[in-house]
């Protein structure tokens, strides 16, 4: 699921939420976040962990539009 979002004028971001079962570990976790800010370019918004061990991260990185010159 990816969603877009404003935060100031003219910034934009794009928005993913991600599960994660509660059988990965938190080195398992760590790693899949450390990837994805690294060769993705996305940066942890929000992290929510349920009683049994689930987990909900919403990750999310800006849109760069490019825009003509004449």
């Amino acid at each position: 699921m990816a969603r877009y979002e404003r935060d100031r004028p003219g910034v934009e971001y794009e928005i993913e939420q991600v599960r994660i079962p509660h059988t990965w570990s938190r080195n398992a976790v760590r790693r899949l976040l450390t990837d994805r800010a690294e060769y993705g370019g996305w940066e942890l918004m929000r992290l929510r962990r349920y009683r049994d061990g689930t987990r909900d991260v919403w990750v999310r990185r800006k849109i760069i539009r490019v825009r003509a010159t004449l």
